[in-house]
C-alpha cells in the first residue's frame, strides 16, 4: 500500500520512519467513509509528545521490517475509522502497535485504558468526585468550585475529544472485561460522542466547563455536558484470545492476529533497545531464546530484552567456560521461565 494518498494524510508503513514533522495545524488525514464521519469542529490543541513510547519501542527510527498483513489491516482500520482488535499470545507485542502507530504517524501520547472485570463504560469516560463536590460547597470562607473542577476525563473520553488528528486509544486485555462492555462501546463507537450528566444537571449555571483530561495537566471545554468527536481516534484493542466477543462487537473491529515473532523480528527489537553493543552475541542470544521457548512452551520479548541487558551490562560472561559458563545457563533458565509457571514435558 502507498506511503501517503493523493488527497490526504499519510498513511502506516510500520517500518519505524517518521512522517515528516509538519506543523500539526496543517497536517491533513486520509477521509473517512461519510457515514464514519464528525461534524464536530475541531477545538483542542496538539496533544503532548509519548515519551512512553521510547521505552516501549526502542531508539526512534530503528529499521524494522512488518508483516504485510499488518500494514494492511492498519491503514484499513485508519481509513474506516474502525476499532482494530489485536490477538495473541501473552507477550508477543500487541500493546505495541499502538505506540507504533502514534510514534510514526506523529499522533502524540497513547491514551492507555487497563481493563479489568471491574471495567466499565463509564470508567473509561470520566470520573466525577460528588464527594468532594459536596465537601467543597460545605466548606466555610472559600469559593466554592464549579461541578467542572471534580471531573476527570479517562483515556477513551480523552480521545473523544475534538482533535484535529485522531488519538491512539490503547484498549489493553480487553477479553478480561465484564461481559457488558463489548456491547456498551459498540453505540459510543458508532455515535461518536457522549454525555457527562453532572455538566449536564449544570449546564444552566455553567454553559461551557473546563474538565481535566487523561492527559498530565491537561484540560477541555466541554459546551454542555456532551463531547462530540471530530476525528475518531484509532482504537487498538488487545486480547489473548481467552473469550469470544458478541457479533455485533466483531462485525465492527478489523481482527489482526499476532503470531510469536521469529529471529528476525526478535533481532530487530533488540537492535532497537541496543542498537549493536551486542555484536556478534545478538544472533546466539536470540538463537538460545527461541530454542528456550520452544522447550518450555514459548516466552515473552521482554524475557529476551532482560537477558540482552544483561549481556551489556559487563556483570556477566555469556562465553565464559567451565563454572562460569553454568551459572550462565542457570541464570538464563531463571530468567527465562515459561509464561505459565511450569516448564513443558520433552516431547
Amino acid at each position: 500500500m502507498n506511503a501517503s494518498l493523493e488527497n490526504g494524510g499519510p498513511l502506516y508503513k510500520g517500518t519505524g520512519d517518521r512522517v515528516p514533522d509538519t506543523p500539526y495545524e496543517d497536517r491533513t488525514w486520509p477521509a473517512g467513509p461519510p457515514w464514519r464521519t464528525f461534524a464536530a469542529p475541531p477545538t483542542m490543541p496538539q496533544p503532548p509528545d509519548d515519551e512512553e513510547a521510547d521505552r516501549r519501542l526502542g531508539r526512534p527510527g530503528a529499521p524494522r521490517r512488518p508483516r504485510r498483513e499488518e500494514v494492511r489491516l492498519v491503514n484499513a482500520a485508519l481509513l474506516l475509522r474502525r476499532p482494530l482488535l489485536v490477538t495473541g499470545r501473552p507477550g508477543v507485542g500487541k500493546s505495541g502497535l499502538a505506540y507504533r502507530i502514534a510514534r510514526e504517524l506523529r499522533l502524540g501520547r497513547v491514551l492507555h485504558w487497563a481493563v479489568t472485570s471491574r471495567t466499565t463504560l463509564a470508567s473509561g469516560l470520566f470520573e466525577y468526585d460528588a464527594i468532594g463536590r459536596a465537601q467543597a460547597l460545605q466548606s466555610p470562607g472559600e469559593v466554592p468550585s464549579g461541578t467542572a473542577d471534580f471531573v476527570q476525563l479517562g483515556p477513551l473520553g480523552t480521545g473523544l475529544l475534538p482533535y484535529r488528528l485522531p488519538r491512539v486509544l490503547l484498549i489493553d486485555e480487553i477479553d478480561k472485561c465484564d461481559i457488558d462492555l463489548p456491547n456498551d462501546l459498540l453505540t459510543l463507537f458508532e455515535d461518536g460522542y457522549y454525555e457527562i450528566p453532572p455538566l449536564i444537571r449544570a449546564k444552566s449555571q455553567e454553559p461551557t466547563a473546563v474538565v481535566h483530561t487523561d492527559d498530565p495537566g491537561g484540560k477541555a471545554e466541554v459546551r454542555e455536558g456532551v463531547v462530540r468527536c471530530h476525528a475518531f481516534p484509532v482504537i487498538v484493542l488487545t486480547s489473548n484470545g481467552e473469550r469470544e466477543f458478541p457479533e455485533a462487537f466483531m462485525r465492527r473491529c478489523l481482527r489482526l492476529d499476532m503470531p510469536d515473532p521469529d529471529a528476525a523480528a526478535l533481532g530487530e527489537l533488540v537492535a532497537a533497545h541496543f542498537g549493536d553493543t551486542l555484536g556478534a552475541r545478538q544472533e546466539k542470544l536470540v538463537r538460545d531464546f527461541l530454542r528456550r521457548s520452544d522447550r518450555v512452551g514459548a516466552l515473552a520479548a521482554d524475557q529476551l530484552l532482560n537477558a540482552a541487558h544483561l549481556v551489556t551490562s559487563g556483570q556477566y560472561l555469556p562465553s565464559a567456560t567451565g563454572d562460569d559458563a553454568d551459572e550462565w545457563t542457570d541464570l538464563l533458565e531463571a530468567i527465562w521461565h515459561p509464561l505459565g509457571g511450569e516448564e513443558a514435558a520433552p516431547a
